[in-house]
């Protein structure tokens, strides 16, 4: 029942997907005890090491230097700040530290060398470290995987036809290339998307086309509600039903059978009933602590709760996989490039996403 296919098609996900709920979640449910424990969940922190100011125009994201969302950005954290940082999560029983940078892309110099430092300075720690910092090449994927990252993750966001209508300064292509770019390394893949973005069920179908298609499909799929912020260009759609996030949920379950399954943004509008419904259809993972970047996320206090009330165990650091090993910076194979790849930028454009940017230009 839980044969891992590389092979499916739009349609077969979409009946999955609209099956009765109870039939769905029964199947769901099922498969994820073939491939996992049922009563432990994996808990990340997740921690923006340098917030606001990105180029790049995603219209769900407050973080958009084009959009008025009054955010407070920040530089790039200090490597004591981070660590620090990483302690408390550890104590509080995350087993994983992601760090988030709003960037486009990786670029080479003093500032991805303090983010290795970051990578070196948490995997000593005995914590799975994980990244997303945009786009990035295969030389600056070997170089954080020799500095001891365990996971990357860069999501696809949504189907690759959708995806033109949620942003317009990069190109799904671009995603799929830095997948590609991680998979030479030992690094693992963290990769998943949004709903409630006003996408078709279809488009929903076709993102976990994308994903399942990978080979090796990813270690890790974040499925997160879009949490709508007032000055974005999606600050006027409603919060999905629970019951799309709980379909999701389980239809990526029964196609990624050996995935762990990410309950991510937008865990703030379900009720307890409704996240332990999506951990009986398969999600193992969580982000624990109040924000995620820069939207509100359920105190880690009562995550802990939850757990104690569900009979649920937080996972220990490298259950799935192996801890990887740190080399120092004065001992690396691979040095900076100073390379300057052309990620592309489409150049269309997209109507919402104008309308938001001449509005902030207003206030």
């Amino acid at each position: 029942m839980s044969e891992k296919r590389y092979n499916w098609t739009k349609e077969e996900i979409l009946e999955i997907y609209n099956k009765p709920m109870m039939e769905l979640l029964y199947d769901a449910a099922t498969i994820h005890r073939e491939n996992h424990d049922p009563n432990t969940v994996q808990v990340s922190t997740l921690l923006s090491i340098k917030t606001g100011g990105c180029p790049e125009d995603c219209g769900y994201c407050p973080q958009a230097a084009r959009y008025h969302t009054g955010l407070e950005g920040n530089d790039l954290m200090t490597v004591p700040h981070v660590k620090a940082q990483a302690l408390r999560a550890k104590a509080s029983g995350s087993s994983r530290v992601c760090m988030g940078a709003a960037w486009r892309n990786v670029k080479d110099g003093p500032e991805f060398d303090q983010v290795l430092e970051m990578v070196r300075t948490i995997n000593k720690l005995d914590m799975e470290v994980c990244c997303t910092l945009g786009m990035i090449t295969e030389n600056q994927a070997k170089r954080l995987a020799e500095a001891g990252l365990y996971a990357y993750n860069h999501n696809l966001d949504t189907s690759e036809d959708y995806y033109k209508d949620v942003i317009s300064t990069r190109a799904f292509e671009d995603r799929l290339d830095t997948i590609s770019n991680v998979r030479k390394t030992n690094v693992t893949v963290c990769s998943g998307g949004i709903i409630g973005m006003g996408e078709k069920l279809e488009d929903r179908a076709g993102m976990l086309v994308a994903l399942a298609s990978l080979n090796p499909q990813p270690e890790s799929t974040p499925i997160n509600a879009l949490v709508a912020v007032e000055g974005t260009p999606m600050e006027d759609i409603e919060p999905i039903a629970i019951w799309d996030m709980l379909r999701m949920v389980a239809t990526t379950r029964i196609v990624m059978p050996e995935t762990q399954v990410r309950l991510s943004a937008g865990r703030t509008e379900m009720s307890r009933e409704g996240q332990a419904m999506c951990f009986f259809a398969g999600a193992n993972s969580i982000f624990a602590g109040d924000k995620l970047l820069t939207t509100p996320n359920p105190d880690v206090n009562d995550d802990m709760e939850m757990f104690k009330l569900l009979g649920l165990n937080p996972q220990k650091p490298f259950t799935k996989v192996s801890q990887p090993k740190t080399v120092e910076a004065q001992d690396s194979e691979f040095q900076t490039l100073g390379e300057k790849p052309r990620w592309t930028r489409p150049g269309h454009t997209i109507e919402r996403n104008e309308t938001a940017k001449a509005k902030a230009k207003l206030s």
